[in-house]
C-alpha cells in the first residue's frame, strides 16, 4: 500500500485492516502474527471473520490502533507479500 496521504489520516487512530485468504490457511494466525510485529499493543479478541459464500476463502477484519503512516504501510506490506494472502482492503 503506497501513497498513504497523511493529510487524510488523523493519527493515531483505529483503523479496520481487511485481509482475504483461503479458508484453508490459518488466517487469524498470520494477521495477528504479521499486525503485532507492527503494533505490539494489537487485541486479537478485535478480530472477525466471515466464511465466503463457496466457502474458499475467509475475510478478516481486524481493528488496529495505528500512529503514523509508516507503520500502516508496513502491516499492508507484509501482509500483501505473504503466501496465503489474497488481498487486502
Amino acid at each position: 500500500m503506497s501513497g498513504i496521504n497523511p493529510e487524510l489520516w488523523e493519527f493515531p487512530c483505529e483503523h479496520n485492516l481487511k485481509v482475504m485468504g483461503s479458508s484453508q490457511a490459518p488466517m487469524i494466525s498470520i494477521v495477528t502474527e504479521i499486525v503485532r510485529k507492527h503494533a505490539a499493543d494489537f487485541d486479537e479478541s478485535r478480530i472477525t471473520v466471515k466464511e465466503s459464500r463457496t466457502g474458499k476463502y475467509h475475510s478478516i477484519t481486524a481493528i488496529v490502533r495505528v500512529t503514523d503512516k509508516e507503520q500502516v504501510e508496513s502491516i499492508y506490506r507484509e501482509l500483501g507479500e505473504h503466501e496465503h494472502v489474497a488481498w487486502t482492503l
